[in-house]
């Protein structure tokens, strides 16, 4: 799971939160972030992910017994919207690198989580909203709901789908832009999880009780309060927040170099004798008022690498370019400056790595939903208390809060004394997909156990019928899960964020909102394939042979896991240490 070339041993730097500097002023009083704004994000992230997941972890079950949708069909909308929550991010990071920065966007996209909980409030709380309730014991099938009706629902799912856009993963660049050193920002990036997984927690537990022990509106209406706290919790640090500038839309400058490089595809360019070509760099002030090429600031490219060489030409100056005394170009789609050349290829350095990791999302999505269909009809009871089907993902949320706390404190300390380095990102997400592989293979067992007792007991034919055996075990392999996402998930943020060019850096957190979008669309779109291929998959759970599915996901995990180790092996690492 290394990349060719060695890495210099790091030097020694903590993995805690630095109570010093949240007690001390920094030393420039004019200098804004640091540790001081770390109270004012968490509670934002805390509040944001609480409202959310209160909302999310028990939709199958809504949908089922308050809309009357089929339980299979319940877990297909319920990926899609998990994935179309799980894209928007991405779109947030563009508008946020290219227009107004991450503070705006979040602090708007928070507003926009108080609205959609609304909604949802008032479709629990208004029976004009929802179908009539289904008798089990009526004849026939159940009502279901109006078109209106959905489209009030879908109305909170699509106002919820903008807050996640411009909130989930900007609130983490927002918080590595507080801070300057590497270290500090890898223990943010921790941290980030542990809001993030614990907000999780508490939402799919406490609220998802009140869901279904007290009533659906006061579940919604606590989900909605708070949302409220940690949209003032945001305000309230608003003064001690940096605001990098704006940078402009990055995505331009990486269709001019496509665009470019294929204007000029005739050109030939020979990189070892590059120093006789002309390649374009814009041109900086420097401080003493004077104009200096970028490329001769002693930091960008003199000339294009050889990798990529066929983009090399975009760069290129040809007689029919014409560069002003400003270091203007004319026709900006026919050159490109090196750097821009440079950090497309970066991109596409990292592409087949992005790639490698959307599997572990199409896993994910698969056991979240089916986990919550097999435990309606398990045994839920613990002691007195019947958990809510909707809280058996707390078992993944809390597994990846310890194995982070674990990891930072104990694991990581551990690994630099025994080999002198940091972890690398591409190790952490190459334990995390082998930790995921045997997750998948637990599901499995834990299956086959469950289908032993029902057709030890003949009840294959009752789709109602609840198994003696405890719902507790289920527990096992979504705690393997969270296992395995406290290690790949914080892995990819911190090797994006690390490798990709600075104005890309919202865009890189948004690349892992992208792998978990797909991932839920893909899953969606695996499971259809499923149920038309074969019969492993009908509405009722206890005809149904998952455990062939879950078996399914771990082979194809398997051959996944050795395209990434192919793609790990040849990845050399472009800013290791920044």
């Amino acid at each position: 799971m290394e990349e060719n070339g060695s890495q210099e041993p790091l030097p020694r730097r903590s993995h805690g939160v630095d109570h010093e500097s949240l007690q001390q002023p920094q030393s420039d009083p004019k200098r804004k972030g640091g540790w001081i704004t770390f109270p004012f994000l968490g509670v934002a992230m805390m509040g944001l992910g609480v409202a959310t997941s209160g909302a999310l972890s028990n939709l199958v079950v809504y949908l089922i017994k308050k809309y009357n949708v089929p339980s299979v069909d319940a877990a297909q909308i319920s990926n899609i919207i998990a994935g179309c929550i799980s894209l928007a991010p991405v779109a947030g990071a563009i508008v946020a690198d290219a227009f107004f920065g991450c503070y705006p966007v979040v602090a708007v996209s928070m507003a926009f989580s108080v609205l959609s909980l609304v909604v949802f409030t008032l479709t629990a709380s208004l029976h004009g909203l929802r179908p009539v309730p289904c008798q089990p014991a009526a004849a026939g099938p159940c009502e279901p709901a109006s078109a209106g009706q959905m489209a009030v629902l879908y109305a909170g799912v699509f106002l919820m789908c903008v807050s996640a856009a411009g909130s989930r993963f900007n609130q983490a660049t927002m918080g590595a832009d507080q801070f300057d050193s590497a270290g500090d920002r890898d223990v943010l990036f921790n941290w980030f999880f542990i809001f993030f997984y614990t907000s999780s927690v508490l939402g799919s537990t406490v609220i998802v009780y009140v869901q279904d022990t007290v009533s659906w509106t006061l579940g919604f209406g606590v989900s909605a309060a708070a949302s409220v706290m940690g949209l003032a919790a945001l305000l309230l640090g608003s003064r001690y927040y940096r605001r990098p500038a704006v940078q402009g839309s990055p995505f331009t400058g990486l269709a001019r170099v496509a665009v470019a490089a294929a204007r000029k595809r005739k050109v030939v360019v020979n990189v070892a004798t590059s120093g006789e070509l002309k390649f374009y760099h814009e041109r900086r002030r420097s401080g003493d008022g004077d104009d200096k090429a970028a490329g001769n600031s002693g930091t960008d490219p003199i000339a294009p690498s050889d990798s990529f060489s066929f983009l090399n030409r975009a760069a290129l100056i040809t007689d029919s370019d014409t560069i002003g005394a400003d270091g203007s170009v004319a026709r900006p789609w026919r050159v490109c400056t090196v750097q821009q050349v440079e950090d497309f290829k970066t991109v596409l350095r990292i592409l087949p790595l992005w790639t490698a990791t959307i599997f572990l999302s199409i896993a994910l999505g698969v056991q979240i939903n089916f986990t919550i269909l097999q435990a309606l009809v398990m045994d839920r009871t613990v002691a007195r208390f019947t958990i809510p089907a909707g809280s058996m993902i707390v078992g993944c949320l809390i597994a990846v809060v310890v194995f982070l706390g674990l990891f930072d404190r104990i694991l990581l300390p551990l690994w630099r004394r025994v080999t002198r380095h940091d972890p690398t990102p591409l190790q952490r997400i190459g334990a995390g997909h082998v930790i995921t592989i045997v997750s998948m293979a637990a599901s499995a067992v834990n299956e086959r156990r469950r289908l032993a007792t029902v057709h030890a007991h003949g009840e294959e034919g009752d789709p109602t019928w609840v198994s003696p055996l405890s719902a507790m075990w289920l527990l096992l392999p979504f705690a393997l899960s969270g296992a395995g996402e406290a290690l790949h998930f914080p892995g990819q943020v911190t090797l994006y964020y690390q490798e990709f060019p600075p104005s890309l850096k919202n865009t890189a957190t948004g690349m892992v909102a992208m792998i978990v979008a797909l991932g839920f669309y893909l899953s969606t779109a695996l499971i259809s394939i499923v149920r038309q291929a074969t019969a492993w998959l009908p509405d009722n759970m206890n005809a149904s042979k998952l455990e062939n599915l879950y078996w399914l996901l771990a082979v194809l995990l398997a051959v996944n896991f050795g395209y990434y180790m192919l793609c790990a092996r040849l990845y050399k690492y472009q800013n290791v240490g920044k």
